[in-house]
């Protein structure tokens, strides 16, 4: 298990469609949501962490 870097879910790299690579390392998401967030501004989750479960969970 791996923690999604946007709402701090635990998700399962094997299992999970939602991924995407950021200076060279793979990143998982629990929903596309995460995803495009992370995608808009990954600096922000990177340097602040998850900020919990969005509405959407």
């Amino acid at each position: 298990m791996t923690k999604d870097p946007v709402c701090g879910m635990d998700v399962d790299p094997s299992k999970t469609p939602y991924k995407t690579v950021y200076k060279g390392e793979i990143y998982y998401f629990c929903s596309s949501e995460c995803k495009k967030a992370f995608e808009k501004d990954p600096e922000h989750y990177l340097i602040h962490g998850p900020k919990g479960m969005p509405s959407h969970h």
